[in-house]
């Protein structure tokens, strides 16, 4: 059954509206009967079909912030574009509030396929995907699992079954620390199903990681804060991603055969998610991988891009000079480079 959904009209993003795209707001079900809301966005001076591309990420962001404004930059490049809010995130609907799910994360990409593929203006055999970080590794999967799917890129990604089962570059990779992790879950869902953690934190001791103040920059600031998001907020729920520490969801990648662009920043300290996704995908085996398969029947339209001095925030909205969005931009997106990847492959 449809769910009707009470969608925010005002302009809310975190970013200007461009003068070269036109915006609405639309929803779409998905497999799993939930309905997702979407800001679909479309070059003023479209004629016919036209290749689209659907947007989501980072995970437990929302769509008025980085994906947003992914969709519209393609839109400007003359794609249509779709960035949407996951299920049980955002305006999209579900309950609880901000759990996630392997099977449902990866069905909300391919239900936006659906919808873009219904649409009168798209071609259907020209339809790619975006995921930006945790939604990077959510792409690959759908990638994997979605023939229509015609060229991905995963921008600055991360891999969220490895780092939900190992922690930070594999820290607890064994046996000990998951049984422990799984006790704590399990008894969280008797404690408080609905317990929230995982936002970003309100003050950083100054002896944290940089890339905890490079997260707080851009979700704690007005440079990408956004009520609606759970990184901005209370996170989202603490046995919301238990499925995904006991998963791993990116094992079939080495059989993906549309075009395929890693693209993560050499500063980030998620680097080591994209590229070792990207040779795993390519040559069926790479460090932090368990498992080794075949290697990738079309190797040749795989591609990973090291963006130099970029760290993980950067290839949110580029990057600024100065803390808080101030300052001069960085500009470390390749906007055209994503654009020139998308139509040689989406052709």
């Amino acid at each position: 059954m449809e769910q009707k959904l009470e969608l925010t009209q005002e302009w809310d993003k975190v970013f200007p509206l461009s003068e070269k795209v036109n915006h609405k707001k639309v929803t779409f079900e998905t497999q799993y009967g939930l309905t997702l809301a979407a800001d679909l966005y479309t070059p003023k001076d479209s004629k016919g079909k036209m290749a689209a591309i659907a947007v989501s990420g980072p995970f437990g962001a929302v769509k008025e912030q980085c994906s947003g404004l992914y969709a519209m930059k393609m839109a400007e490049r003359g794609f249509v574009a779709l960035a949407f809010d996951p299920s049980y995130t955002g305006e999209s609907s579900g309950e609880p509030r901000r759990t996630a799910s392997p099977d449902i994360n990866t069905e909300d990409f391919m239900a936006a396929v659906d919808f873009l593929s219904k649409q009168d203006y798209v071609d259907a055999e020209k339809i790619g995907i975006i995921g930006i970080c945790g939604w990077g590794g959510i792409a690959l999967n759908a990638a994997a699992a979605d023939t229509r799917i015609k060229a991905t890129v995963a921008s600055t990604m991360y891999d969220m079954t490895r780092v939900s089962g190992n922690d930070y570059n594999d820290a607890f990779d064994n046996e000990q620390w998951r049984h422990r992790n799984r006790e704590n879950l399990s008894k969280q869902r008797l404690a408080d199903p609905n317990a929230m953690a995982g936002g970003v934190l309100d003050t950083v001791p100054p002896q944290a990681p940089n890339f905890v103040h490079d997260y707080y920059d851009y979700y704690k600031t007005s440079r990408g804060y956004h009520k609606r998001s759970g990184n901005s907020n209370d996170g989202w729920r603490v046995i919301g991603t238990q499925a995904y520490a006991n998963s791993r969801f990116l094992y079939y990648i080495n059989e993906i055969r549309s075009a395929v662009l890693v693209m993560h920043g050499a500063d980030a300290h998620s680097r080591y998610f994209g590229e070792a996704a990207y040779h795993y995908m390519v040559d069926g085996k790479a460090e932090g991988y368990k498992v080794v398969g075949e290697p990738n029947p079309n190797p040749e339209n795989k591609q990973l891009l090291i963006i130099p001095d970029a760290t993980h925030c950067d290839l949110y909205d580029g990057g600024y000079e100065e803390k808080a969005g101030q300052g001069q931009p960085k500009n470390m997106i390749p906007w055209d480079k994503l654009a020139e990847f998308f139509k040689t492959y989406l052709k």
